[in-house]
């Protein structure tokens, strides 16, 4: 006897293997005990699905994009025997690539089907937040102040992290409030519950499938307990939010007590982070970048990333520090203007592109780098954000798109979202209107757009 299988002619599910496919070589001895789990996934009961209660930390943009069709989902029970049949599946997988076989049992053959997990996957935000509003949230003067506190209490530790890995303290205590608000809040789900099962879903199978094996290698070593290892329904773990992949390249045993705890060990936790940052890119001889105002007439279609040039070139085409203070010496800087033409301009290095590293997100990055800076005793955003504007919904966003490509702006696929062909086919209309070709989508555009 065995657990019914789902359709495996079907697209809309992942293909399930037998119970009984052969495992791979030298595992023949497993063969009871993982039919044993097949078995006991038919009556297995799923755990109930926690709800965070924060945003969970997004999924890396070098995780796939999601393609083709998901199963499905209407309640717990749907899945219950594909699921405990996948994870026959993946056992295989799991030990050929050489996890422990305690751990598949133990760790791979209690994960649990969570339903919650795919319906936070497969959300769409039908309004975007302006950049404004993010920052009000993300650098409140509670954060602020808890960070100040974090900073006097955990010092030494921060300092050792900043003399090892040259990232200042005031940034890693700012991504440590970013991503937990100071460990106040990294997710419930246990991690391999949530990687299992958006795995077995299908819409980033292959990105899951990696992570989970990085998870299980993680529980192999010894790091952390399969029980303790708790974050977001992403995936994402402990104060910091490292995806398990990044878990294995980057975290550092800080205390000295033979694990990476990024869950319980303070130590562990920021210098960590500061690992990360210090391979992905930071220089220890730069700031991340400065407020600053642009000249009349600026081009703002060269407020981009890809527009790079030392802070002395931009500061001869008559781009000033909003302070009044000579420009930071940045080798490679772009400008960038997250609300366009009419609100803050920063010009930023290779520090920042190392933030953005952590979250591919301007918002974030700024975020991080404003937050940073008041933790230190600096001052917040100088000029004026357009709060008059409307933020522009998904479905108005897509319709912007369509109109675009309607009058010969290329902007894409419509999709709803703000991306790189959307913004320069806007740019596009911009300037064959005579306005400033910021690249920022508003409500008064849209309408132009739509006249006839």
């Amino acid at each position: 006897m065995h657990c019914p299988l789902p359709n495996s002619n079907t697209n809309s599910r992942p293909t399930i293997a037998s119970p009984h496919r052969p495992l791979p070589a030298g595992s023949t001895p497993l063969a009871v005990w993982l039919a044993g789990l097949a078995l006991a996934g038919c009556s297995a009961v799923p755990a109930p699905s926690p709800t965070p209660s924060a945003p969970p930390h997004p999924v890396p943009a070098s995780a796939p994009a999601p393609t083709g069709a998901a199963p499905s989902v209407t309640d717990s029970n749907d899945h219950t025997a594909g699921f405990a049949a996948w994870r026959i599946e993946f056992a295989a997988q799991a030990l050929a690539a050489g996890i422990q076989p305690n751990t598949v049992r133990d760790v791979l053959g209690q994960a649990q089907w969570q339903p919650r997990v795919v319906e936070l996957d497969r959300a769409q935000p039908e309004f975007s937040r302006t950049p404004w509003a993010y920052l009000d949230s993300a650098v409140s003067a509670q954060r602020v102040a808890q960070g100040q506190a974090k900073l006097a209490e955990h010092g030494p530790t921060l300092e050792a992290a900043a003399a090892r890995y040259g990232v200042p303290a005031t940034v890693v205590t700012a991504i440590w409030g970013m991503e937990s608000n100071y460990g106040s809040n990294f997710g419930s789900f246990r991690t391999v519950d949530a990687l299992a099962t958006l795995a077995y879903e299908g819409r980033r199978r292959a990105w899951a499938q990696g992570e989970l094996l990085a998870a299980l290698r993680i529980v192999d070593r010894g790091d952390i307990a399969a029980e303790r290892m708790l974050g977001s329904w992403a995936g994402a773990m402990g104060h910091t939010q490292f995806l398990p992949s990044v878990f294995l390249a980057y975290a550092v045993d800080a205390d000295g007590d033979g694990r990476r705890d990024i869950w319980g060990s303070i130590p562990d936790v920021l210098t960590s982070t500061a690992h990360f940052l210090a391979r992905s890119g930071w220089q220890a001889s730069e700031t991340w970048g400065a407020e600053v105002v642009l000249p009349p007439h600026f081009d703002h279609a060269r407020a981009d990333p890809a527009v790079r040039q030392t802070t002395a070139q931009w500061e001869a085409e008559g781009v000033r520090s909003a302070d009044g203070q000579p420009l930071p010496a940045l080798g490679a800087a772009s400008i960038t203007a997250p609300a366009g033409a009419r609100g803050p301009a920063f010009v930023v290095g290779a520090n920042f592109r190392a933030i953005l590293r952590y979250n591919n997100s301007v918002n974030y990055a700024l975020a991080v780098a404003l937050l940073s800076r008041q933790i230190g005793g600096g001052a917040p955003v100088i000029g004026a954000w357009p709060r008059d504007l409307e933020p522009l919904s998904r479905t108005q966003m897509q319709a912007l798109q369509e109109a675009l490509n309607r009058k010969g702006f290329a902007a894409g696929t419509p999709d709803g979202v703000m991306g790189p062909a959307t913004r320069a086919g806007l740019r596009g209309y911009q300037r064959s209107l005579g306005m400033a070709a910021d690249g920022y989508p508003t409500v008064e555009l849209l309408q132009r757009l739509q006249t006839p």
